[in-house]
């Protein structure tokens, strides 16, 4: 009897699943035939373009996990979720740690007023950032390269300020991106063939790349064409929204600066590091800033430099400066370079191309050695002083010299993993990741098959590990930015360097430094769990909030205990969440949250119930 018994509940709970992953598919399919059907809140935006969707609340997601979710408090009680309320309208697009009212009261001295200043404790806002009225879900890929809704980003000053360099137009209600700049007002086409005529860019050996100062980043925009992911960054300054609108175009970028602190990337991180006249002293300061880029270059990568003070005798004219102030900033960098051991490649007209030796043997003879940064764990970045002085290359480049091109080092054995250089993690480990991450990516394209539709674009791992959940998604449509929390047992970044994708430090008790909405897709794994007795998890979701989309997911995957706790905080916040099994059974500790994030504007108002009512 006991064994018909439970045989009858195993049937009983088989059924129930099926039921459960049914219920699911069916949910994702109305949601997906919905975002793609044209009903709700959004302005009708160049409709010869794309026929844009409009916006309205999702409701009633419909699954549920084998654990109760009810969330009980210590003594006893069920008390109601706490109600965010929405920020002030003039928090629109507020980046908290590169405030303008912040960052006036720092010096100017070597940037570090455009450098990251977080509010502290007591001003931090505990409300949820309102989209604009009339914003409107990006364009899909590649459309996005090409246009953005006004709505998204209403400033209108790069239109006049970089009229002749085709940075950006204002066309009826969108922008439109010609993809030119300051540098390249023929086009990024045009100017990405010349550096490929000197760097192999689309032999694969290219793969990751640096923007410093990149405008509106239409060379990250246009080097997608040839397979390369370029991590750009510009501060938040007189050009305004400049970061904002790359990752409104789908393009990779953060709120950043060369100042006076090292670059939150890993050493070796980039095979091409790239400035188009990007204003960044290179001579000055002893070399601090192209010891800097040496740091995050890999061996044999490249450096480009193109306007000032290249060429100058041809060009001088033209840029409208002294002969002899450009003559002296030329040869300092030309110096500098010549003391990090790079081969300088070519000038292109008022293109540089320079290359990191693959390895240090040629250096060793040179008659000026630079001064070598003390032995230390090179990628201690986060909020510390730049040096000046060399990173050493690693103990064996042979790697590096071998160097395999993309994709086929996406899965290959990185280098910082077959030297045995990062503490615990093995050749056998690394290729266990792999298969987990591809079981547990599988299981969310099932129950969200959004995910590699080119919905998403901007993806967010916020907890990356050894990179194999972006490896398991990659695709043509999306991107996915790689963060490592500061405080993680194993730093890893630079593993998911070597693997071809990008990736950043940040601690997650401080904003990210992007604009609100610039994500899609957010994914936490553990970052709940391991922030515990670090910060207030109500902090991690409102910054999670901040940078989401409206009608953007999230992921979360975290112990059931955990994620009680999580889902019992996003209850007023405006998102529907509903809590999974494990892929191995409801009998797993580990559950998964999924969320999406409701649509509504500055002016709506929710209820306590999330109706939404309009104000009168």
């Amino acid at each position: 009897m006991a064994i018909k018994g439970n045989s009858g509940e195993l049937k009983s709970r088989s059924s129930a699943s099926i039921f459960i992953v049914i219920g699911l598919c069916c949910f994702f399919y109305i949601l997906g035939a919905w975002q793609r059907s044209g009903f709700g809140k959004g302005d009708k935006i160049a409709s010869a373009i794309t026929k844009q969707t409009d916006r309205s609340v999702i409701s009633n997601l419909n699954y549920e996990t084998h654990h109760g979710d009810d969330v009980v408090t210590a003594d006893g009680s069920d008390k109601a979720a706490k109600e965010f309320p929405s920020c002030h309208a003039k928090y629109v697009d507020y980046t908290p740690c590169q405030d303008q009212m912040r960052a006036m009261t720092f010096p100017r001295d070597n940037m570090i007023y455009r450098e990251r200043h977080c509010p502290p404790e007591d001003e931090k806002l505990q409300c949820l950032i309102p989209a604009p009225k009339g914003y409107a879900t990006p364009f899909p890929w590649p459309q996005s390269r090409d246009y953005v809704p006004f709505a998204n980003a209403p400033y209108k000053s790069l239109t006049v300020e970089k009229a002749v360099q085709n940075w950006i137009q204002y066309e009826g209600n969108v922008f439109r991106f010609p993809g030119g700049g300051t540098q390249f007002p023929q086009g990024a086409d045009t100017y990405i063939n010349q550096l490929a005529s000197v760097i192999p860019i689309d032999s694969g050996m290219v793969r990751t790349a640096l923007d410093t100062g990149c405008g509106v980043a239409s060379l990250g925009a246009y080097l997608f064409k040839k397979n390369v992911i370029t991590m750009s960054f510009a501060p938040r300054d007189s050009h305004e929204a400049q970061v904002q609108f790359a990752l409104e175009r789908g393009v990779p970028a953060v709120v950043g600066v060369l100042g006076s602190i090292k670059m939150p990337f890993a050493t070796r991180a980039f095979d091409m590091a790239h400035c188009s006249r990007c204003l960044i002293p290179w001579g000055e300061n002893g070399g601090l800033y192209m010891m800097e880029v040496d740091r995050v270059l890999r061996p044999g990568g490249y450096w480009v430099l193109s306007g000032p003070p290249i060429n100058w005798r041809t060009y001088f004219g033209a840029w409208k400066r002294p002969k002899e102030d450009l003559e002296e900033e030329q040869r300092k960098i030309e110096e500098i370079a010549r003391l990090l051991c790079w081969e300088k490649l070519d000038e292109l007209g008022d293109i540089a191309v320079w290359k990191k030796r693959t390895n240090y043997d040629l250096c060793r003879q040179q008659d000026i050695k630079p001064n070598l940064c003390e032995p230390s764990y090179p990628d201690d970045v986060w909020y510390k002083k730049m040096e000046a002085c060399v990173t050493p290359y690693p103990n064996s480049t042979k790697s590096y010299e071998e160097w395999k091109p993309f994709p086929d080092r996406l899965n290959a054995i990185p280098p910082r993993i077959s030297s045995g250089s990062v503490p615990g993690v093995s050749v056998d480990m690394y290729q266990e990741d792999i298969q987990i991450w591809e079981k547990h990516v599988k299981s969310y394209k099932s129950i969200n098959n959004l995910i590699d539709s080119g919905r998403f674009r901007n993806i967010m791992d916020m907890n990356a590990g050894l990179g194999s959940f972006a490896a398991a998604l990659d695709s043509p449509k999306l991107w996915v930015m790689n963060v490592m929390p500061t405080i993680a047992e194993k730093d890893t970044l630079g593993v998911i360097s070597d693997r071809g994708l990008i990736g950043i430090y940040h601690d997650w008790c401080e904003a990210f430094s992007t604009y609100p909405r610039t994500y899609d897709l957010i994914h936490a794994n553990g970052i709940f769990s391991l922030y515990k007795d670090k910060c207030k998890a109500e902090d991690i979701l409102l910054e999670m909030d901040r940078i989401l989309r409206p009608e953007g997911s999230v992921i979360i995957r975290d112990n059931v205990n955990v994620l009680i706790k999580v889902k019992k905080i996003v209850g007023g916040m405006r998102w529907d969440a509903r809590m999974v099994d494990h892929e191995d059974g409801p009998l797993v500790s580990e559950k998964v949250l999924f969320v999406v994030k409701k649509y509504w504007v500055v002016g709506d108002i929710i209820t306590a119930n999330n109706k939404k009512k309009v104000k009168n």
